[in-house]
């Protein structure tokens, strides 16, 4: 019962942490080419998104932009909640930039 419980929740989390690092990824190439200006950063995410059909979480308005020294710095928040069996959840908080 344990090794299924851990099999279970292996499955339903692997496909979230994934998600996770395509949108680092993602914002760290957008904050290295993405323009200089915050609509052309949001546009540039969410071109990106449009290519890479894993990201579902997080849009270009989601994104937090700032300059930092002449430094595109983009940071990022969400909560994924992963439904286990019946009325059990797992949620998991996930936050990054492109620092």
């Amino acid at each position: 019962i344990v090794i299924s419980m851990g099999g279970l929740v292996t499955l339903r989390v692997v496909p979230t942490v994934n998600e996770y690092f395509t949108i680092r990824t993602a914002v760290q190439k957008v904050a290295r080419t993405g323009g200089n200006t915050v609509p052309e950063i949001r546009s540039a995410f969410d071109r990106y998104t449009s290519i890479e059909y894993s990201i579902t979480s997080v849009t270009g308005k989601d994104l937090l932009i700032s300059k930092d020294n002449d430094l595109v710095v983009i940071e990022f928040a969400y909560n994924k909640e992963i439904e286990l069996f019946g009325s059990v959840f797992l949620l998991i908080k996930y936050s990054g930039s492109s620092r």
